[in-house]
């Protein structure tokens, strides 16, 4: 699944194909996805001008104009879903090319071979989503900071690694970026949440930063599906220090790279390394 470095690069790549146009279709060739689609969704958004497209956590938020309250387009990409930059609109559909963006610059194709991928409509505040109403702080931005995590952690006996995975106290951190960031930290995996000095919560911040960083530039960690919207694969996946690596050497002490499961995810960490 997309975890936060993906979605933003697919942000980042839909915005000069869609920003500031004006939505002259949208084709819906199913009645659903993951779910099916919010009644008169076509009839909605066709002719508005999008405003904007950002990310909050692992969702992508399309803007439109509106002249009372905000109205955004919410869309996940599931397990396998992609945004795909069609520039002539006379190209054929793929079969799991299942909602279609059309503006006076070409199609945007929403594919999506497994439909675990979804959209929603937010009329209003994004706390009015049933997705995005209980998030906590976005992981790049200022809020994350070590005074936040030690007020979060505090007497907290769960793994470090399902902290960071809790939606509700970080947004957007996924397995991959976590396994990561912790080793890059020196933190290991299975510590107490509350266990965590300052300055480890210091260096941890730091770290989730920089890795997510890191792989933003790089476009994103490409496994099975992951593609950005230019068709280009991303590249971070040859620089995972941990993360896939059980029995291969530490790219810093040389030890083996170990796996746990922890609450049915793979863990991979260095035990020489991480502490």
């Amino acid at each position: 699944m997309p975890e936060l470095p993906e979605v933003e690069t697919v942000v980042r790549g839909l915005r000069p194909l869609l920003e500031h146009q004006r939505l002259d279709r949208l084709l819906l060739r199913r009645a659903d996805m993951r779910f099916p689609f919010p009644v008169d969704l076509s009839q909605r958004l066709t002719g508005r001008t999008i405003n904007g497209i950002e990310r909050r956590a692992k969702y992508g938020l399309i803007r439109f104009e509106a002249e009372d309250a905000p109205l955004t387009l919410l869309f996940h990409l599931g397990m396998s879903g992609r945004m795909v930059c069609v520039t002539s609109p006379e190209e054929d559909f793929d079969k799991h090319d299942h909602l279609v963006f059309e503006t006076a610059r070409g199609q945007v194709r929403f594919n999506d071979p497994r439909r675990f991928g979804f959209v929603e409509m937010i009329d209003g505040s994004d706390n009015a989503s049933r997705f995005l109403g209980q998030l906590g702080p976005e992981p790049l931005g200022e809020a994350l900071n070590p005074s936040y995590l030690r007020g979060a952690f505090r007497n907290k006996k769960a793994p470090i690694k399902a902290s960071l995975l809790n939606q509700r106290l970080i947004a957007g951190l996924g397995n991959i970026y976590v396994c990561e960031a912790l080793f890059e930290a020196g933190i290991r995996p299975t510590r107490a949440s509350g266990s965590l000095k300052l300055r480890e919560l210091d260096r941890l911040c730091t770290e989730i930063k920089a890795v997510l960083t890191r792989a933003i530039e790089a476009g994103g960690s490409s496994l099975r599906d992951h593609r950005q919207v230019s068709g280009e694969l991303g590249y971070f996946q040859h620089a995972w220090r941990v993360y896939g690596r059980e029995g291969a050497p530490c790219r810093t002490c040389e030890r083996p790279v170990q796996r746990v499961v922890q609450s049915n995810r793979s863990t991979f960490f260095c035990a020489a390394c991480q502490r």
